[in-house]
């Protein structure tokens, strides 16, 4: 797949990132967004768009993810003002007092690893970057996903957003059978329960499917990722309505915008108004820097 439709997902993410993250100040106003009247611009990305660009910029300049390299990027670029979560910020803090990134990742949690949603919103450009390869875009998101999240569920929701960016990139599927796609393989566990229980809700309201599935508000990946699958497979040619989705059903909403937005960019456009109102991009994070 080429490097420009990596870019079209990175916009999607960061720009679902960045209108999800207006919807945490007070006053913003659903009912207006739905009209198709966002709130003004900028809007300013957080963690999720900070560490998708470190991701794609590893890909850019490499072709494949090194753990320790793309850790050191992580923590190198660590802006905590971003809105990092305490968990990530200890981890990328120890990376960059020179702890390796396997004991910093591991010691998460009493020793499990984080199941945050971390390394699945960062991780849909990669999906497109692989696409068309599927055990390659598995392989390498399992990689990307271990250098600061080792819980099988982290983890596992990062393999299951970027095959569901690859299959939305390369296959023109119907809404049950792109999660049918991207359950194929996924090792048993809480993730997986919630993408099977999102493809059975296809046809519900979103109100409905947050409320079966969760919307991130508890902040781990099986919270978070079958909300953002059925949001995906619901609308996957409809890039607003995916995002207003993601917004109306409040929780954890610049996270699921962020998933959701870099898997439907490549299918559907991304607004330009919405473009121009993200915050640029970082310099080093622009194609051909």
């Amino acid at each position: 797949m080429s490097l420009d439709s990596t870019y079209r997902s990175l916009d999607g993410l960061s720009v679902g990132d960045a209108l999800g993250a207006q919807f945490f100040i007070v006053g913003r106003s659903l009912r207006a967004l739905i009209a198709g009247n966002p709130p003004a611009g900028p809007w300013e990305w957080t963690d999720d768009t900070e560490m998708a660009c470190n991701l794609v910029t590893e890909l850019r300049d490499h072709g494949s993810v090194d753990q320790d390299r793309l850790a050191a990027l992580f923590a190198d670029r660590c802006e905590p003002y971003r809105g990092y979560g305490a968990g990530a910020f200890t981890i990328l803090h120890k990376i960059r007092k020179g702890v390796p990134w396997r004991d910093a990742a591991g010691a998460a949690f009493n020793g499990q690893g984080s199941c945050g949603n971390g390394a699945a919103m960062r991780v849909a450009p990669l999906g497109v970057f692989f696409a068309d390869d599927l055990d390659k875009v598995v392989e390498q998101a399992t990689v990307s996903a271990e250098v600061t999240h080792l819980h099988p569920e982290g983890v596992t929701s990062a393999v299951a957003v970027a095959r569901a960016a690859a299959i939305a990139a390369t296959f023109r599927p119907r809404p049950r059978d792109f999660i049918d796609q991207v359950l194929d393989g996924l090792p048993k566990g809480f993730t997986l329960q919630g993408i099977r229980r999102a493809r059975a809700l296809i046809g519900k309201s979103v109100a409905e499917a947050a409320y079966e599935l969760g919307n991130g508000s508890r902040v781990t990946a099986q919270d978070t990722v079958p909300f953002a699958m059925w949001v995906a497979a619901t609308y996957l040619d409809d890039y607003p309505s995916a995002i207003v989705s993601c917004v109306e059903a409040g929780g954890d909403v610049d996270t699921t915008a962020a998933i959701v937005g870099g898997i439907v960019a490549v299918r559907g456009e991304v607004p330009e108004r919405w473009l121009r109102s993200r915050e640029p991009l970082p310099d080093w994070a622009v194609a051909g820097q």
